[in-house]
């Protein structure tokens, strides 16, 4: 294949993905923030316009203006979930993109209408694009914990209140209950809300506690991965977020003397390193290269730096065997990835073919061929390179 077939292939290549993962994140964002507004302008309408304007009255489009901007809320955290190709976020926003095409009926407003039409036209591009989010939300046994028990104390707080509604004034729905769930739990207590009995008051005191409990847990999970992601900055490591933005980039497998000249012609924009010592990290990471610390070999340090999305892999640790276990483990996860591999002894250049790369180069060998060659005269070091890459062999 040429350069320009090459150019044109991955050009292609990332029109496709550029569609298939970013286009259904850039059409979510945009319906959170049509949600957002038109939910605000809505909110404190006068009254109800539009062909709908008949048939919906108008407690009804205020109401669906305020639970519309809730919903645009939920869908940024959902936008923000396919960005970084959560499955989780996609089930999420086949969820909310009907629920924010019927609000916006609901609004019956002439900004609403956009919402509705940009809504169904998100709809079957998130559905059709079903694979390209295929990562999972892996959360721990504390988020998890965390999460079930602020839902518990909502559900507790709220039905508990609604069946001691004649302990409390001014609890007469369910909607009240949650309310007063909500600010007790939260310690916001806005006192609208008052225990007539101790029983009401031990109640209170219970979901106080819970509350508080629960949230404080909340904040933890929530603060905890922000800390890690600083400690692995400083360590050396990328955070998730930085890994997550890798694409169409080129993955160098150790660190010396052999991949020094590599790094400076990729540059440290476009190549992220794993290495297995912690040592060499630091310094990478000093001096702005994008690295991970983990045994190369392995396949999760491979797939946290994405590579399904990468241009090609470089294996160079000095080690034969395991740059034949990454090659390996590189072509079984990427089958279409470009690999070159560095052969430290001239014995292991089929062994590493065998595994995979593509092209294997003998830095020594290479050099003193190339030594030998020019000294007797041979002035075509082409040819020889092709002889050693195997240029036109099986």
């Amino acid at each position: 294949m040429t350069d320009t077939g090459e150019r044109d292939g991955s050009r292609a290549v990332r029109s496709v993905r550029w569609l298939g993962s970013r286009l259904p994140f850039l059409l979510t964002a945009i319906v959170a923030v049509l949600s957002v507004v038109t939910g605000i302008v809505n909110i404190g309408a006068t009254g109800v316009s539009g062909p709908f304007a008949a048939y919906i009255p108008e407690a009804m489009a205020r109401t669906a203006g305020f639970t519309g901007a809730l919903t645009g809320f939920l869908m940024l955290l959902s936008a923000y979930g396919l960005r970084r190709c959560y499955r989780i976020a996609w089930y999420s926003t086949l969820v909310l993109l009907p629920i924010t095409a019927l609000q916006g009926l609901a609004q019956s407003s002439v900004v609403s209408y956009p919402l509705v039409g940009l809504s169904a036209i998100s709809l079957p591009v998130v559905l059709l694009n079903y694979s390209y989010f295929d990562r999972a939300a892996n959360l721990t046994t504390t988020q998890l914990a965390s999460l079930a028990a602020v839902v518990f104390v909502q559900v507790y707080g709220t039905i508990g209140a609604y069946a001691l509604q004649d302990e409390f004034e001014g609890i007469n729905t369910i909607l009240d209950a949650f309310y007063f769930t909500l600010v007790t739990a939260s310690t916001v207590g806005y006192g609208d809300i008052t225990a007539t009995t101790q029983f009401g008051r031990l109640f209170s005191m219970s979901v106080l506690l819970t509350g508080v409990s629960s949230f404080g847990v909340a904040v933890g999970t929530l603060l905890g991965p922000l800390i890690e992601a600083r400690l692995a900055t400083a360590l050396g490591n990328m955070s998730d977020k930085q890994l997550d933005l890798l694409d169409d980039h080129f993955i160098v497998i150790g660190y010396g003397d052999l991949t020094e000249p590599i790094l400076e012609s990729l540059g440290t924009a476009s190549a992220v390193v794993v290495v297995p010592d912690p040592e060499d990290a630091k310094r990478l990471r000093d001096r702005d290269y994008e690295v991970i610390t983990a045994d190369p070999s392995d396949e999760d340090p491979l797939q946290r730096v994405h590579i399904e999305r990468a241009k090609g892999l470089i294996a160079a640790t000095n080690d034969d065997a395991q740059d034949a276990m990454t090659v390996l483990t590189a072509r079984e996860l990427n089958p279409e990835l470009r690999i070159v591999a560095a052969a430290t002894d001239r014995e292991n250049v089929r062994k590493l073919r065998r595994a995979g790369a593509d092209t294997v180069l003998s830095p020594s060998v290479l050099g003193g061929r190339l030594l030998v060659e020019s000294a007797f005269g041979n002035d075509d070091p082409e040819q020889v390179l092709n002889e050693l890459l195997g240029v036109g062999k099986d």
